[in-house]
């Protein structure tokens, strides 16, 4: 078995938590295995990419856990608008 970095470590550590804070929401656990699955396809050299995703991840697991959150934004790569 692979021996997975610090910074994996924490994006897996991230990704159980937003499953945690997502089950009592309904409809929100599939748009999270679908996020984390979609950013999966990063390469691991990305390191700065991961690290803002990270960064952007955890913010929206504050706002998941906020009672009153009812929508999630997306942590994938913004779409440009033409």
């Amino acid at each position: 078995m692979a021996r997975h970095s610090k910074l994996q470590k924490q994006v897996l550590a991230l990704y159980r938590q937003f499953l945690q804070a997502g089950r009592d929401k309904p409809g929100f656990l599939p748009r999270i295995r679908d996020e984390f699955r979609e950013n999966a396809s990063i390469k691991k050299t990305d390191v700065m990419h991961i690290e803002y995703l990270y960064r952007r991840g955890q913010r929206q697991l504050e706002q998941l856990r906020d009672v009153n959150t009812k929508q999630l934004g997306s942590f994938s790569k913004s779409q440009e608008h033409r």
